[in-house]
């Protein structure tokens, strides 16, 4: 990351996304929740109704300006500042590892390792398949189509952080083979990999043989990806 901050390098990442899309109304509201922002916070931070977020989005107003698409950004901002600004150290970390956001959801490292038990416990995980650790210290989500379809091998690796000692969430799963066989390729594995969006009947026939054999624990979550995304910000 350069010394501009992650702040600034969120704005202008942020702004340039909502000026180049074809829907700019759509992307502005994809940004907006993510940062869990209603449009009724958003409007009082910039001094408007809501109906003037609410036309921005839905198209009715014309595609805003980038003086406006700065104002818009600059108030989420703002309003994510005031609440710890867990969301811009989330992108932070994000953005200074190298990946997309729409790739790599959040890669935090924790001060201590915590147990692998309690971090399926916040997830609401069940473990389907023991590992060589019961410890992690850090774990990174990944969008599992954007990463397989897109990141190189070696860019794979990178979703490690700074330790292999982590659990990857992978989300957008539908059975697990893809994500776990892509795994294979990469060398040395995570401690753990946890499947969002499946129970354990959903999951690839072979995909608790294929962990004990790489040695790592395996765990499924239907746990909602927001309400995910919340309780891992408050692991430190």
């Amino acid at each position: 990351m350069s010394g501009r901050g992650p702040k600034r390098e969120l704005a202008e990442k942020i702004a340039g996304e909502i000026t180049l899309s074809d829907d700019p109304g759509a992307t502005l509201r994809k940004w907006r929740t993510d940062f869990d922002v209603s449009q009724t916070d958003l409007a009082a931070e910039l001094d408007v109704s809501s109906s003037v977020i609410s036309d921005y989005e839905s198209g009715r107003r014309e595609s805003p300006g980038i003086g406006v698409v700065g104002r818009l950004v600059h108030g989420l901002l703002e309003i994510d500042e005031r609440r710890g600004g867990d969301r811009i150290r989330q992108y932070g970390r994000v953005l200074s590892a190298g990946f997309d956001s729409d790739v790599v959801l959040d890669l935090r490292e924790y001060a201590t390792s915590i147990y692998l038990s309690q971090f399926y416990e916040d997830l609401g995980a069940t473990e389907v398949a023991s590992g060589a650790t019961d410890r992690i210290s850090g774990h990174t989500v990944i969008d599992s189509i954007e990463a397989i379809t897109r990141l190189s091998s070696e860019e794979f690796f990178r979703l490690y952080g700074q330790s292999t000692n982590r659990a990857l969430v992978f989300t957008g799963v539908t059975r697990g083979e893809s994500p776990l066989v892509a795994l294979r390729v990469v060398n040395p594995t995570p401690n753990a990999v946890v499947l969002h969006g499946i129970d354990e009947d959903d999951l690839w026939d072979h995909a608790a043989d294929l962990a004990r054999i790489d040695g790592y624990s395996l765990a499924v979550t239907t746990a909602p990806l927001q309400e995910m995304l919340d309780h891992l910000v408050t692991l430190e």
